[in-house]
């Protein structure tokens, strides 16, 4: 089952609450937030590791299946703030500490913004460097006859 966290405001530091009702934020949608988050940075090629990029390109042929968003990606919420460890395969060529600079800014920005919490850590792990090979760059010609 899912924890869900109140959601404070960061304005007041008041938990989202009125008469009416109280706001209440599953980690999964930090999850997810932070996982579209990083996929907008360019160098990232997938999130996850080899097991959990094996289980999603699986996912992804299924007829009507959806992209799980929160795929590589582990979060700790508490009342105010949240941690995020983010497991990625970066592109070769791309220069891996300007990549996780832009993620951490990319996700603490998307998480704060959209759902209050302050980001205190992002946390980044590079499993692996993409590197088109030859057979996926050519032109579909077979190489032998």
């Amino acid at each position: 089952m899912s924890e869900k966290t109140v959601v404070k405001s960061p304005s007041t530091g008041n938990a989202l609450e009125s008469p009416q009702g109280r706001t209440t934020i599953a980690d999964t949608v930090v999850s997810k937030i932070a996982g579209i988050a990083t996929r907008e940075v360019t160098g990232v090629h997938a999130l996850g590791g080899g097991a959990a990029r094996a289980v999603g390109a699986l996912r992804e042929r299924i007829p009507g299946s959806s992209t799980n968003h929160g795929q590589g990606i582990s979060v700790e919420v508490g009342e105010k703030e949240a941690a995020i460890d983010i497991q990625l395969v970066a592109e070769f060529g791309v220069s891996i500490t300007d990549l996780a600079a832009g993620i951490r800014s990319n996700v603490i920005n998307s998480v704060e913004r959209m759902v209050g919490l302050t980001v205190v850590e992002v946390n980044i792990d590079v499993q692996d460097v993409h590197v088109e090979s030859e057979d996926e760059a050519d032109d579909g010609e077979p190489r032998v006859q």
